[in-house]
This record gives C-alpha cells, structure tokens and sequence, in this order.
C-alpha cells in the first residue's frame, strides 16, 4: 500500500491522533509516496478533459497538497495558477519543484471555507481528492465561496469516482474506514475530519445547484464502464450562470 519511501504505521499513527492540519504538516514530505496522494492518471484524465472546454486564464487549486492539482491547471491555463492549502507543510512541499515561468505559479496559506480573494478573480477552479475533509453540512458554504471567486461563466471541476460494490472489499474497506474515524472523534481531540463515504454524487449535486451552478456531468472514458454501463469515473464540470 505504501512504498518504501512512505510514512511508518508510527508516523501514521501520530498523524491521525493530531489536527487535519498538524497532521498533514507531519505528513507533507512523505505524502506523495501514499494512496491518499490522487494517482496520476486522475490527474492525467481531468486534465484532458479540460483541455478540450478550455483553454482558460487564472486557475485555483482547492486543498493543493503538494501541488498536483497544480500541475494539472498549469496544463490548460495561459496567465495564472494559484494553490490554496492551510498546511504549511504541504504548500512547503508544493513550493520545491522548478516550474516553468508561465503560467505564473503562487501559493497562498488560508481556509478554503473563507477564501481570500477578490471575487470573480479566476475562471477555472479544480480540487481533488480533499472533500472528505468537510462534513456534509459544510459543503454550502464552501461551495458559495467557490462560487464568489469565480467569475460568471467560469468552472468549477473536479474529479469523482463511482462507489464500491457492496460486494465489493474496498466497499468492507471503506466501511471500515470511516467507522474507525468516528470512534477516534468520539473518543479523542481535535478531530481528524476524513471520511471517504460522506461525499455523495447526488448529495454534492444537489447543494452545487443550489449555490447557483449549472452541473455538467463528464464520463472519464480512460477508466471504463460497470457492468450496467455507469461510467466507473466522472468529472464534474459546475458553471456559475452569467448574471441576466
């Protein structure tokens, strides 16, 4: 599960029992060696995707991590690219790599749920990877905010992928998983927010509607079809209506 490079059940454990944010600091210079770094050809295919509604100006990078959601913006976006994280550690880590000079690249510390930036500033914003660290009752503000910085017409895109089978083990895994999670913020804080069961299709659809988006939905071909024919991975694409 994790390579040679990644962080020890020690470390780990240590992550968990902190903050969201205190661990993710701890976490950063191995982060990209885990499962919870979005895999490549996520990346790859998202980028893609936009490649072909694009191009585009100034880019956002929701929760940037260590800046692949970055790399994937500086793929379609001419002027700007900038990545919001509240881990000093992980924007620490975003920051090594040399990139090239255009698009320009910046990196902001702040709370995606009180975004600092003028509003209608970028045409494009993406995240991966990052909503099961916000508990369902906190996707309306957050998604009003990413509304207020984009300007009319732009995106809002972001990669999700079909659930598991009940059948399935990775369904059992899950389960697991998130039931784990409640025990430790029952018993134990700061929280640790990260359920990877709680970020709903029809759920995020509904509450992006709400905010004022139109909702496209985009099969990512690359990864194929269940048996019944429901794409195994979507791209939402979610545009703030121009203003009448």
């Amino acid at each position: 599960m994790f390579s040679p490079e990644g962080p020890s059940l020690r470390e780990l454990a240590v992550q968990a029992l902190s903050s969201v944010e205190h661990g993710y600091d701890l976490l950063a210079p191995k982060f990209d060696h885990t499962p919870f770094r979005t895999p490549d050809s996520v990346l790859d295919a998202v980028a893609s995707a936009l490649a072909r509604t694009g191009p585009f100006d100034a880019g956002l990078d929701l929760c940037c991590g260590t800046g692949a959601g970055v790399d994937v913006l500086a793929r379609v976006c001419r002027r700007s690219v900038t990545g919001i994280d509240f881990s000093a550690g992980m924007l620490a880590e975003a920051g090594r790599p040399v990139r090239p000079p255009k698009p320009a690249v910046s990196w902001v510390r702040g709370d995606v749920r009180a975004l600092p930036f003028t509003p209608g500033a970028f045409d494009l914003v993406v995240s991966f990877g990052a909503f099961g660290h916000f508990l369902p009752r906190e996707l309306p503000d957050l998604f009003a905010q990413v509304h207020s910085v984009l300007r009319p017409g732009g995106s809002f895109a972001f990669p999700v992928l079909a659930p598991p089978r009940p059948t399935s083990p990775a369904y059992w895994t899950l389960l697991g998983f998130d039931a784990l999670m409640r025990v430790r913020n029952t018993v134990w804080r700061p929280p640790f927010v990260m359920y990877y069961r709680a970020f709903r299709l029809g759920d995020v659809r509904r509450e992006l509607q709400r905010a004022g988006f139109r909702v496209n939905l985009h099969a990512l071909e690359d990864f194929g079809r269940r048996a019944d024919g429901s794409p195994r991975a979507r791209m939402i694409v979610a545009v703030r209506e121009p203003a009448v």
